[in-house]
């Protein structure tokens, strides 16, 4: 029996570049908490940033932020993993070393951005709506950092794919890098991801891999989709996705649905 779901946000729960939920998906993880199934949000995104997606429900769920280096459940840390001063100052001096970047460093309070670009400045604060903070220079924000994220929002995959090899060829022995959406590639702390978080989570609810359902779309989520007993790749999610889960879907409300209908 199912009795903890846990799902990405951006590309999965959240469509087409949506920023808020469905009152259909808000009603669905009602129904779900009040018969006794604990629901996850598990993103890369910030915490306080998820808490405002999830605003009508937002005390009734618990999330794992940051690709799973901040795991909060009633407010409490659960778990926070960190990635090191000296290895996030080689990182963005490595990134600035190009022009086509924006870099997004993320502590618990807040994130932390340049104001080089008007559109990347807007979308992360008037669109995504971070906790942000605006710095003449991003390396030198002090640590602890949960997590470097960069974003090229011009010229879209093709960019990122190159760029990713090129970054992984330097940082794969010391830190995962990885795509976390089309424009987006996260550098994730040492040790963590979305699956480490949630097996806390679990380890919390006393729970077992198979009473666990998830939903992802990109290869931060890879780790998330093996843990679980029953997982869903989206239908448009990256490439390969659909290998590292147990079923693929174009809904993750229509899953709920269904399970939902299964307890009545």
């Amino acid at each position: 029996m199912i009795k903890l779901v846990a799902s990405d946000l951006d590309g999965t729960l959240l469509q087409g570049g949506a920023q808020e939920l469905t009152p259909h998906a808000v009603e669905l993880i009602r129904q779900l908490t009040e018969k006794g199934i604990h629901f996850v949000s598990a993103s890369g995104r910030q915490y306080d940033n998820q808490r405002r997606v999830f605003e009508k429900i937002k005390d009734e769920i618990s999330y794992i932020a940051e690709n799973g280096s901040l795991c909060i459940h009633q407010g409490k840390v659960i778990s926070r993993a960190t990635i090191e001063d000296s290895l996030a100052t080689r990182i963005i001096a490595e990134i600035k070393r190009e022009e086509h970047f924006e870099i997004v460093v993320s502590r618990e309070d807040s994130c932390f951005i340049e104001d080089n670009d008007p559109a990347f400045v807007n979308h992360i604060v008037n669109v995504m709506h971070n906790t942000t903070q605006i710095v003449d220079d991003v390396s030198t924000v002090e640590g602890p950092i949960l997590k470097i994220a960069i974003c090229n929002m011009s010229e879209g995959s093709h960019i990122m794919d190159k760029y990713l090899k090129h970054l992984q060829d330097i940082f794969k022995d010391e830190i995962k890098v990885v795509t976390s959406g089309n424009i987006w590639i996260d550098f994730i702390a040492p040790g963590a991801n979305k699956a480490t978080a949630l097996e806390k989570m679990m380890e919390l609810f006393h729970l077992k891999p198979e009473e666990c359902m998830a939903f992802g779309d990109q290869y931060n989520d890879i780790e998330m989709l093996q843990l679980a007993g029953t997982s869903y790749a989206m239908s448009n999610a990256a490439p390969g996705i659909s290998y590292y889960s147990t079923y693929v879907t174009d809904s993750v409300e229509e899953v709920l649905e269904d399970l939902i209908n299964e307890l009545e």
